[in-house]
Parts: structure tokens; C-alpha cells; sequence
């Protein structure tokens, strides 16, 4: 029970702790909306998931154990997280009704599954980190994923509190000045995480 309500507490603390995940949230739901927020945490989590089910059944393993297998999926996200912060620079000229039309309902989900499906080190994470909780004798591979559940089930709880929480600063936010200020400083941190996930040794 202590192992249970430790695991609880320290994925909280790992779950409200700002990174890629905070960034993009905040970009998305300034830019596109409360549902749009949601949307995109909606892929971040079901991207945790994805990582969860690795884990269990011992993909993540693989790929951990594999230096290629690793370097491909390392570049993949690096790449796309170096994209997204490049985008974050591109001033957007077209009107409200061209951004309805272009912005498709799934992109945001996309957007929030691909960033998280495509960092090994999230792989890793739940390849180290759940495990440590993982009480001997019972069913280990179902302990991980009930583990990987509970904790996208607290990211999903904290990102939408967080979207809420953001939109209603939204008309501050969605000023020009402000914006142009939040889509550099969301570029700059995208291209440093997507940079430094690049440089990444695997060891």
C-alpha cells in the first residue's frame, strides 16, 4: 500500500513537472481554444499509453537494448519536435475563416500523440520507472499496465485542469504582443528539447 500511494505521488510530481507536454498544451490552447487543448492532451496521453503497453509486453526493451532501433525513433522525434518549434517562428497571415477550414479537428490529437510516441526517452521513462513498483509474485505485465493506466489517468486530469485554467486567460493572452512573445519562447524551448533529445547519447 506505501509502494501504491508513493507510485501515486511521485507520477504526480513527474506529471505536473513543465516540459514538452506544458509547452505544447499552452501553445495549442492560446492558439486554437479550450478544445483544442484538450484535444492535443488527449494524444499526449493516449501516446502514454502506447509506452505503457510497450513496456509491458517488452518493446520498449527492445528498442532500449537495439542502438539502431533507438536512433531512428531518437531522430524521428527530434526532428518533429525541431519542426513544431520552427513552426512556433512562421507568422500566421491568413484570416479566422482560412485557420477554421485548414485546422483540421485530428491534428491537434496527432500533434499531441506523434511528440509523445516518438521520444524514446518517454519510452524509458516507463521502462524504468514502472517497474520499481512492480510487487513480486503477482502478474508483472498486468501490474504495468494497470500502473501505466493510473498514471495516464492522473496526466489527463492535471492537463485538462491546466488547459481550463489557461483558457480563461486566453483573451490576455491571444493579444499580439503577448502571442508573438509565447509562440518565440514556445519555439526556442521545442528546438531545445528537440535538440538536446537528439544529442542524447544511448547508452
Amino acid at each position: 500500500m506505501n509502494d501504491f500511494f508513493t507510485f501515486l505521488l511521485l507520477s504526480l510530481f513527474v506529471v505536473m513537472s513543465p516540459g514538452i507536454d506544458t509547452a505544447l498544451i499552452t501553445k495549442r490552447t492560446i492558439a486554437g481554444g479550450q478544445k483544442e487543448g484538450y484535444r492535443l492532451a488527449l494524444g499526449i496521453t493516449t501516446g502514454s499509453l502506447v509506452h505503457t503497453l510497450a513496456a509491458a509486453f517488452g518493446l520498449s526493451a527492445i528498442l532500449m537494448q537495439s542502438a539502431l532501433a533507438f536512433e531512428i525513433v531518437k531522430y524521428a522525434g527530434a526532428l518533429y519536435l525541431i519542426y513544431l518549434g520552427i513552426s512556433s517562428f512562421i507568422t500566421r497571415r491568413k484570416s479566422d475563416e482560412d485557420n477554421n477550414t485548414s485546422e483540421k479537428p485530428g491534428s491537434a490529437y496527432k500533434q499531441g500523440l506523434l511528440s509523445n510516441v516518438l521520444n524514446p526517452k518517454v519510452a524509458m521513462f516507463f521502462l524504468t520507472f514502472l517497474p520499481q513498483f512492480v510487487q513480486p509474485g503477482g502478474d508483472s505485465t498486468m501490474q504495468l499496465v494497470l500502473m501505466g493506466v493510473m498514471y495516464t489517468l492522473l496526466s489527463i486530469s492535471w492537463f485538462f485542469l491546466y488547459v481550463y485554467f489557461i483558457n480563461f486567460l486566453r483573451d490576455w493572452l491571444m493579444s499580439p504582443n503577448v502571442q508573438k512573445v509565447m509562440d518565440r519562447v514556445t519555439g526556442i524551448v521545442l528546438i531545445a528539447f528537440g535538440l538536446k533529445l537528439a544529442l542524447d547519447r544511448h547508452q
